[in-house]
């Protein structure tokens, strides 16, 4: 059950000019199922990707970095769901590749011109001819307004999917993002078995597109954990095609910061929207860790709390057993912590003053906060100025039911 996630409207979701979509049910895992999308891009989008730090990084993975070093004109996505082609080793390559010479010989491109995706099942073989059969159906089915489909297409285990889109202006120009993402498990920073795309009618170099790309992954798809486990196929991609009129060539133009801002929201919200699906999750939690001395210490503690199994378990317990949170601040890796500066708080309770039990916590005031479905640990290193937050999920029985019985 998602935790406070609403069942997405259509209405919600504006087109984007220049980018339509379509999908076709190949059956690849189960037969009814949206399970093939084509993303198509008009000439001039600049296109950005983030991907996996996986070392078993999936075909597409591969061939994505690939296409995206060798062409700057990007033109089509195809993405399939139910088969990772991920540990398929040469012969996942040249399904990779094949599914791409198909879609460009239908578009009359390169075949460089085009990304492939895949999601599900990793150590299977990706069946290519359901994928290849499928291609004129998807083909056929593309639209500008169709968002809300395309998050349905692209889903595996989630349990609803998952889009945001918004309208802005900025500098007297109508500016239209909207984006789809997917994952419930296998999820852990540095990317996790999640997909996002995001496409926007701002003009933006592809040079500063995947500067500004990186940049607001980490702070939004790699601020996110629920199980502790980096996938294989992970990937982020943003299009901006430039239908807008509205040109951001760098960081000093007068857009960027509004633009900026309205890519970090869309990216973010489409992060929690896969935490907050977390397989079996009916807790939202969001782990605020200040007073660090660098981001990178920041992270190491916001990273220890949130794949922590004890404290995820005692989460959907509703047990305020907040001794575990301080431990795994204690084997975060910050080798010179002075636990007597380190202060806890669940949401508006004080927990731990001074490295110990504040004296004035009583048991009875953790249990309300925990009681709640959204809960804010705030952590407070007491060495410095910087702070980062991430967000997580608990761990319920469901989520050992659906990944025991997830091949089947």
């Amino acid at each position: 059950m998602a935790v406070n996630l609403p069942q997405l409207q259509a209405s919600s979701l504006h087109a984007v000019p220049g980018i339509e979509l379509g999908y076709a049910m190949a059956g690849i895992k189960k037969p009814g199922r949206k399970d093939v999308l084509l993303i198509t891009l008009t000439e001039n989008t600049s296109v950005a990707g983030v991907f996996t730090l996986n070392r078993f990084c999936a075909a597409p993975v591969q061939v994505c970095k690939e296409h995206l070093s060798a062409s700057n004109s990007i033109r089509t996505l195809i993405i399939n769901t139910g088969n990772a082609n991920a540990g398929t080793g040469q012969t996942g390559l040249l399904d990779a590749r094949s599914t791409c010479q198909a879609v460009a010989q239908m578009f009359d491109l390169q075949a460089n011109q085009i990304l492939p995706f895949s999601t599900g099942v990793i150590l299977e073989p990706l069946p290519l001819q359901k994928i290849l059969q499928v291609l004129p159906q998807a083909k056929s089915d593309l639209r500008a307004h169709a968002w809300f489909d395309a998050a349905h297409a692209i889903m595996t285990t989630d349990t609803l999917p998952k889009a945001y889109s918004l309208q802005k202006e900025i500098q007297n120009k109508s500016v239209t993002m909207t984006g789809i993402s997917k994952g419930a498990g296998m999820i852990h920073p540095n990317m996790a078995t999640m997909l996002g795309f995001i496409g926007t009618d701002a003009h933006v170099p592809q040079g500063l597109l995947q500067e500004l790309t990186q940049e607001i992954a980490d702070l939004s798809f790699n601020a996110i954990s629920i199980d502790g486990d980096t996938s294989t196929n992970d990937s982020f991609i943003v299009m901006a095609t430039g239908k807008s009129g509205l040109s951001i060539d760098s960081k000093l133009s007068p857009a960027y910061v509004e633009f900026r801002a309205m890519l970090l929201e869309t990216a973010q919200q489409l992060a929690q929207q896969i935490v907050r699906d977390g397989e079996g999750a009916t807790k939202f939690m969001t782990v605020s860790v200040k007073g660090g001395k660098s981001l990178e210490e920041c992270k190491l503690v916001g990273e220890a709390i949130s794949h922590s199994p004890l404290v995820k378990t005692a989460f959907f317990a509703s047990d305020p057993n907040l001794g575990r949170i301080l431990a795994a601040i204690g084997y975060a890796g910050i080798s010179d912590l002075d636990v007597n500066g380190v202060q806890l708080w669940l949401g508006d309770v004080w927990v731990a003053k001074n490295g110990g039990r504040n004296p004035d916590y009583l048991e009875t005031d953790g249990q309300r906060v925990m009681q709640e479905s959204e809960i804010l640990i705030t952590v407070d290193l007491g060495r410095g100025a910087i702070e980062r937050t991430m967000w997580t999920c608990d761990f319920s029985h469901e989520y050992v039911s659906i990944n025991a019985d997830y091949r089947s």
